[in-house]
């Protein structure tokens, strides 16, 4: 095990490296780049832009070198904790995502926990109750869920909200805090608006969920071992739980690679509509504007969590399913 995960680990860094190259080079071909757009912004609008600000930005940070060393100077910057600079905010880059970062993981992780709490008992319930009226409208529940994208119902939600309460949901907190450090009260707006983001976004992750945890807890309750357990007379929920839930877990254990990248990313479309404060509609903005700092780092942050996820649901499955094994091995 201990070889195993020093070898990965180990590939772990070529393939970030190869990410790197990919994401900057991706950036970069779009035709011009931040200050011409900037530039040509200005004029829309029939300003004037401050041209001697934009040439020593442009000096400061080697866009009048080649490609490759922008992205030298770029990457080890990364590595040693220095993410660039957006010309956007006109602040480095640390200094832009903090507070959001926080809101989006917050917002993630109980939308998250939340879906796991409700998603499991009903799965669950639907598999070892198949085919009940229960089981049905749960499923009638779970299909509508799935069906319905997020930012829909987002719009619905604020519709109904605005016409029979008179109230505008949207945002983490109340309008007077958005600017504001962090104190008591600001917190407790946060905790006052954070229901609505989480029961949004976590309609359709919960819908998926059940689906799978039915079909897979069914497959698994279907085959021979339970059968003869049940016939040796052990107790149904000490058979339930100790083999065939244990084993279909196994794509819930899977999927916490796609999960570490989400709690940083969160709901991008349904933040852009709700107005929320999280790094999604920054990462958007950021790759229109072609702010290649801010864009950049971002999305290298994903590519490390992705294979960081990858890795700890690999270890997680070996732990979990006897049936899985590390690596191939002769079979007699």
């Amino acid at each position: 095990m201990i070889r195993y995960i020093l070898w990965r680990i180990a590939v772990m860094i070529p393939t970030l490296i190869m990410i790197s190259m990919l994401v900057f080079t991706i950036i970069q071909l779009p035709p011009g780049d931040y200050f011409e757009s900037y530039v040509e912004e200005m004029r829309a609008i029939g300003e004037k832009a401050d041209m001697q600000e934009i040439e020593a930005l442009k000096a400061r940070y080697g866009f009048d070198k080649p490609m490759p060393v922008r992205y030298f100077n770029w990457i080890t910057g990364f590595v040693e904790g220095d993410f660039g600079y957006s010309f956007e905010y006109r602040m480095p880059v640390s200094e832009v995502v903090g507070d959001r970062v926080w809101l989006t993981v917050m917002i993630s992780a109980v939308t998250i926990a939340v879906t796991w709490l409700i998603a499991f008992p009903i799965g669950i319930y639907s598999a070892t109750h198949q085919y009940s009226w229960g089981d049905y409208g749960l499923t009638f529940l779970g299909l509508i869920g799935i069906a319905v994208p997020n930012f829909i119902l987002a719009l619905v939600m604020m519709y109904f909200a605005n016409i029979w309460f008179g109230i505008s949901i949207g945002h983490l907190m109340d309008p007077q805090y958005l600017r504001q450090p962090m104190s008591v009260a600001k917190a407790k707006s946060i905790l006052e608006h954070l229901w609505i983001p989480v029961i949004i976004i976590g309609t359709a992750g919960t819908a998926a969920m059940v689906r799978r945890v039915r079909a897979n807890l069914l497959d698994e309750l279907n085959k021979q071992y339970v059968m003869t357990a049940r016939a040796k007379g052990m107790h149904p929920f000490k058979v339930l739980i100790k083999y065939p839930l244990r084993l279909s877990l196994n794509f819930f254990i899977s999927d916490i690679g796609s999960i570490l990248p989400t709690i940083i990313s969160g709901a991008e479309i349904t933040a852009v509509v709700l107005s929320l404060e999280t790094t999604g509609p920054m990462l958007i903005r950021a790759l229109q504007d072609q702010d290649m700092y801010l864009a950049g780092s971002f999305l290298m942050f994903l590519a490390i969590l992705t294979v960081i996820g990858v890795l700890v649901s690999d270890i997680a499955l070996a732990f979990l399913d006897p049936r899985i094994r590390l690596q191939g091995g002769r079979t007699k």
